[in-house]
Parts: structure tokens; C-alpha cells; sequence
């Protein structure tokens, strides 16, 4: 138990608690995302979607403390990297080439932390009601209607601008964090270097422009 704990506060042992919540919360945003596309299909589609969501009962709340333990594992690993990282240089040196590392990079643990406030906003504001009562409303009923609960929401300028602000964050960390999920599980080699390291990018691209689609259908009278 003791080497356990000693392999998780070493560089190489928070490195790998990254890799894996990394992998763990990437089929997440992919699975998440999946299922809130299907606002396009209608409202019928949407909807049976979030019912059988919730037909699972403990299991969908269990899966959401999961998330969120994952997340915090996540960040906390990014925040000790850090620390060790100082620590083996305490002396900072005279001038830095910030130009070497990608902004997504320098950015990541700040960033990580606001996609975590983002996540418990996301969870007040259609989970749990507390953000906009007049939206959860149309869930909080004998038959859900999910549908409408997205659309009334995304109707707030301010909250879909909140939403798009929090994935154009999100997907700046995953720009990087992608790319380098490969490197902390060794899957790396350098004939395939060039390749992997458009793969975070090129994956956090799609994933904002697919996920903004939905708060801006919405604001242009798209989806109603």
C-alpha cells in the first residue's frame, strides 16, 4: 500500500493518474457529446435518449461521482506534476522561451480547474435545477421533456455564452491533453510523431464546433 502511495505522488505515478482519468473522461465528453447531438434529430429522439439515461437510477449517479472523481484526480496529478516540477528546479531560470510549449499547454492547469466549475455549473443548471428553474421545469415532470428544457436554456444569451465560453476552454485543454495522453501511456513512436501531435488539435476542434452548434442552433431560432 505504501509504494502504491509513493508511486502516485512521483512524477511518473501522477503522470499515469492523468493518462488514465484522461482516457476515462475523453469516452466521456465523446459519449456526453454523442447524446446531446441528437437535439438535431427532434425532440422525440432527444427525449427517449434521456430516458433511458435515467432509467438507470443509482447507476447514472454513481457514473457522475465517478466523472467527478476523475476530474479531480485529473487536476490534482496536473497540480502535483507542477509542484515537482519546481521543485526540481528551484531556481527559475533568467529567461524562458514561452514560444517552445503551445498556449493550451502553459494553460492547462488553470484551465482544467474552470472546466471543472463548468461541470458542477452544468450540473445545476440541468441536473439539479438550481441555475434556471424555468428550464429544468420541462424535465421535472411526469414525462421529461428534455427537449424543451435544452432549448429554453440555450435561449438565456448569457448562459449559451457561458456554455461556448467553457467549451472553447475545454477544447484548448483537450488540444493538449490528447496529444500528450499518448505520450504518458507510451504510445509514441517517432515515425508517428508528426501524426499524433495533430491529433489533440484536430480532435478539440470538432469536438467545439460540434458542441457550440447546439447553444448556437438555438439562439438562431434553428431548434425550437
Amino acid at each position: 500500500m505504501n509504494r502504491l502511495i509513493r508511486l502516485a505522488k512521483s512524477s511518473i505515478g501522477a503522470k499515469a493518474v492523468m493518462a488514465l482519468t484522461g482516457v476515462a473522461l475523453l469516452g466521456f465528453v465523446v459519449v456526453h457529446l454523442t447524446g446531446n447531438l441528437l437535439i438535431f434529430s427532434g425532440p422525440d429522439t432527444l427525449n427517449a435518449y434521456a430516458a433511458s439515461l435515467h432509467s438507470m437510477g443509482n447507476l447514472l449517479n454513481l457514473a457522475r461521482a465517478g466523472l467527478l472523481a476523475a476530474v479531480v484526480l485529473h487536476i490534482a496529478s496536473a497540480y502535483r506534476l507542477t509542484l515537482l516540477n519546481r521543485s526540481a528546479r528551484p531556481v527559475e531560470y533568467r529567461q524562458t522561451a514561452p514560444k517552445v510549449s503551445s498556449y493550451a499547454t502553459r494553460t492547462m492547469a488553470w484551465s482544467g480547474t474552470i472546466v471543472l466549475a463548468f461541470i458542477l455549473f452544468h450540473l445545476a443548471h440541468f441536473t439539479f435545477g438550481t441555475v434556471q428553474p424555468e428550464a429544468y421545469a420541462w424535465a421535472d415532470q411526469t414525462s421529461p421533456n428534455v427537449y424543451k428544457m435544452v432549448v429554453v436554456g440555450f435561449s438565456s444569451v448569457p448562459i449559451a455564452a457561458s456554455y461556448i465560453v467553457a467549451i472553447a476552454l475545454l477544447g484548448m485543454h483537450l488540444s493538449h491533453g490528447v496529444t500528450s495522453m499518448f505520450q504518458s501511456l507510451g504510445v509514441r513512436h517517432p515515425r508517428y510523431d508528426t501524426l499524433i501531435a495533430k491529433v489533440g488539435p484536430t480532435f478539440a476542434i470538432l469536438y467545439v464546433l460540434a458542441n457550440i452548434s447546439m447553444p448556437v442552433a438555438v439562439l438562431a431560432g434553428w431548434i425550437t
